[in-house]
C-alpha cells in the first residue's frame, strides 16, 4: 500500500503537474508565486510603518504639549515624524503668510498647508495598497486560465486516447485544480491584508487630523487653545472613622 501512494505520489505530485502542463503552467506558477511572495513584503512593510507612526502618536499625547512652544515642542519627535512634519509645516505656513503679497486670512492659509501636509502622509501610507488590490481581484483569474487550460489538455487527452479513464485524465485534472487553489491561497491573503491595513490607515489618519486640528487652533490662538491634557489620578484617601460617643466624652 505504501510502496502504491509513493508511487502515485511520484507520478501525480505537484511538480509533474506543473511539468506535464509545460511553459503555460510554469508561467502562472511563477506569477501566482511573484505575486504572494509581493503581497506579504508590502503587508510587513506597511505594518512597520504603521507601528511607527503610531509610537510616534503615543509619544506625542505624553509629552509634546508640556513644551512652551511648537517649535520646542517639536524637537522633542524624531526627525521624520509624521507628527513633526504637520508641526514644521505649520510652522512655515504662519511665517510665509506674513511675506504674502497678496491678503489671504490665516485661518484659511493655514488650514490649506495643514490639509496639504496630511494628504502628503495619507499618500505615503497608501503606497503599495494598489498593488495587494490587484493581487487580490486578479489572482483567482490568473489561477482559472491555469485551470482551463488544464481541463482543455485533458479534453484534448480523451479525445486522444478514445476513452476517460483516471490514467489518461489525472495528469491534466491534477493540473487545473492546482491552478485552482494556487489562485484562491495568493488572493485571500492579498484582500485580508488590505482590508486589515485600510482600516489601520483609517484609524492613523484620524489621530493625525485631531492633532493637526489642536496645531491649528494653537496657532491662531497664539497658545491660547491647546488639547486639555488627561490630569494624573491622585490615590484615594481612606475616610477616617467619625469619633464615638465614648470617645467625644
Amino acid at each position: 500500500m505504501q510502496l502504491l501512494t509513493a508511487a502515485a505520489g511520484a507520478n501525480f505530485g505537484i511538480w509533474n503537474a506543473l511539468n506535464e502542463g509545460g511553459i503555460i503552467s510554469w508561467s502562472v506558477f511563477i506569477i501566482l508565486v511573484t505575486m504572494s511572495i509581493g503581497s506579504f513584503y508590502i503587508l510587513f512593510t506597511k505594518l512597520l510603518q504603521q507601528q511607527k507612526i503610531i509610537n510616534q502618536g503615543n509619544k506625542v499625547r505624553s509629552s509634546f504639549w508640556n513644551a512652551p512652544n511648537l517649535r520646542e515642542a517639536s524637537t522633542k519627535l524624531e526627525a521624520k515624524s509624521a507628527y513633526r512634519a504637520i508641526v514644521e509645516d505649520a510652522l512655515l505656513a504662519q511665517e510665509q503668510h506674513g511675506k504674502l503679497t497678496d491678503p489671504v486670512d490665516q485661518h484659511d492659509w493655514m488650514a490649506n498647508s495643514l490639509a496639504r501636509a496630511q494628504g502628503g502622509i495619507s499618500a505615503r501610507l497608501g503606497e503599495g495598497l494598489a498593488f495587494l488590490a490587484t493581487v487580490g481581484s486578479t489572482a483567482p483569474f490568473i489561477g482559472l486560465f491555469g485551470t482551463v487550460v488544464g481541463i482543455y489538455r485533458a479534453l484534448i487527452k480523451i479525445g486522444a486516447a478514445g476513452d476517460a479513464s483516471i490514467s489518461t485524465v489525472a495528469g491534466p485534472v491534477g493540473e487545473a485544480l492546482i491552478m485552482t487553489a494556487l489562485g484562491l491561497v495568493v488572493a485571500v491573503p492579498a484582500v485580508l491584508a488590505y482590508n486589515w491595513l485600510i482600516r489601520r490607515n483609517k484609524s492613523i489618519m484620524e489621530d493625525l487630523a485631531a492633532f493637526t486640528n489642536d496645531v491649528h487652533g494653537f496657532l491662531m490662538s497664539n497658545g491660547a487653545v491647546k488639547p486639555v491634557l488627561a490630569a494624573p489620578t491622585k490615590p484615594a484617601q481612606v475616610a477616617k472613622p467619625a469619633p464615638t460617643a465614648t470617645a467625644a466624652r
